[in-house]
């Protein structure tokens, strides 16, 4: 497991944008996910 997370640490030294993206897609991820879930509470069914 060490080299796996050694390898990322090692990806994101080279490109140090992506660590903004990827801070970014986990950002909008989490707020759709509240967002689903929020609706998702109020759906009547059948």
């Amino acid at each position: 497991m060490e080299s796996n997370s050694s390898s990322v640490a090692a990806y994101l030294a080279e490109h140090p944008k992506m660590a903004g993206v990827l801070f970014t897609a986990t950002l909008l991820l989490s707020q759709a996910g509240t967002a689903v879930a929020g609706t998702g509470g109020t759906t009547n069914g059948p």
